[in-house]
């Protein structure tokens, strides 16, 4: 079970260094005014969505055998694991937001400004400790 813990916390720290970035790099692409700047950074975007994506896979495949499998947070008392599946759900709701972004500025089409991103881009980092705290506190237990 350790092994499957820490394949589970690594992924999802991978995952979330994701998260924290790449509304970041759309700060800098709706600031960017030179074109051949803007086109760099989302190829870079580009590129941190699909790794990140794929980073996701693992961290909710080994989460899911953390909670099916080995039973954490199956109890009846274990509300703490509820809401923090919800939590992630919602996270993965701001992940498939994030690819609606990219999608706009690979086509030109961003409606947003540098300060939305930058509000934008706090939301993970809530998220992040919303979670942990679930986790290593577990409130509702």
């Amino acid at each position: 079970m350790l092994w499957v813990k820490t394949f589970h916390i690594l992924f999802v720290a991978s995952w979330f260094a994701g998260l924290f970035y790449l509304p970041r790099i759309y700060v800098n692409i709706a600031q960017a005014e030179d074109p051949a700047v803007r086109l760099a950074l989302v190829g870079m975007a580009r590129r941190l969505y699909r790794f990140m994506t794929i980073l996701a896979y693992p961290a909710i495949f080994f989460g899911l055998w953390l909670y099916l499998y080995y039973g954490i947070g199956l109890g009846g008392r274990d509300i703490w694991m509820h809401v923090k599946l919800v939590l992630v759900a919602v996270l993965l709701v701001y992940h498939f937001i994030c690819r609606h972004y990219l999608i706009a500025f690979e086509r030109q089409d961003n409606k947003h400004s540098h300060v939305f991103y930058r509000w934008f881009n706090e939301f993970p980092v809530v998220m992040f400790l919303a979670i942990t705290a679930l986790v290593v506190i577990k409130p509702f237990y």
